[in-house]
């Protein structure tokens, strides 16, 4: 306390007692008036500055919360990513397919996990799945290095099974870390799996695919696997579903909608 502050408070608590004795004196007059602007005038309770210190600093906490944040790279989030041995599929990976393409990309393909041919290679979609998914983005006059593609998983389940919730879990954070540094117009789940993770829900890809979903804020238009469409022949009624959806999400890019001709 300084020189000025202790005065002041000597000189206010003199005046309240001489008032004080006054009345218990039997003095009439003095109005109550000015008991209540001395008891105003006094110096404020150390509460008050505390409450001010604490206002000041949740102020300060919260401007910092709504500051943007730095935005993170690919490279920093695959650092970060590191050998991982998160969940169990660590143990009997070869390789740790993280993703590939534009890292400024519009559309982003999440697949639900690598197959045979991108373990041993390192990356999404190498395989014969790979090139069904070549064929639909040249489909839609578009090049594989235009688009980014990664999968909910990083590490290959084994017998290419679908991946289980822990696996899931633990992916997961790094999957909307790739997104968010991305920041793509679109994202397209490609099969069950990968729109059921995505939005946490167990309704079945048939009933999900053919319209926009949330996904953070950032629209998700799930359709079936490349898989799925080699196994019905790659050109039949679900090549032709996938073409539909490709449809919505060039429209929803303002991209031209190449004129396909079905055959009866």
């Amino acid at each position: 306390m300084n020189r000025h502050s202790s005065t002041q408070t000597h000189l206010y608590a003199s005046l309240t007692a001489y008032l004080q004795d006054l009345q218990e004196s039997g003095v009439d007059g003095i109005p109550t008036e000015m008991m209540a602007v001395v008891a105003s005038a006094g110096p404020q309770p150390a509460a008050s500055t505390e409450q001010e210190r604490t206002s000041g600093m949740t102020d300060q906490m919260n401007d910092q919360m709504n500051e943007p944040q730095q935005h993170e790279t690919l490279e920093q989030i695959r650092k970060d990513l590191g050998p991982c041995q998160r969940c169990k599929l660590g143990a009997t990976r070869k390789n740790l397919v993280f993703g590939v393409g534009n890292p400024h990309a519009r559309l982003v393909f999440v697949g639900e996990g690598p197959g045979a041919d991108e373990d041993a290679q390192g990356e999404p979609f190498v395989g014969d799945a790979g090139k069904m998914l070549n064929r639909i983005i040249a489909a839609m006059e578009l090049k594989r290095e235009d688009v980014y593609i990664c999968n909910v998983v990083k590490c290959r389940p084994p017998q290419n099974r679908p991946p289980e919730s822990d696996e899931v879990t633990a992916c997961s954070p790094f999957l909307l870390r790739q997104l968010q540094s991305v920041k793509p117009e679109v994202i397209v789940a490609l099969g069950t799996s990968a729109a059921q993770a995505l939005l946490q829900t167990k309704v079945p890809i048939s009933k999900l695919r053919g319209k926009f979903h949330d996904f953070h804020g950032m629209p998700l238009m799930p359709t079936y696997h490349p898989s799925y469409l080699l196994r019905s022949g790659g050109s039949g009624d679900s090549f032709w579903s996938v073409w539909d959806d490709m449809t919505q999400v060039l429209q929803f890019l303002k991209l031209p909608v190449p004129e396909k001709s079905r055959k009866k």
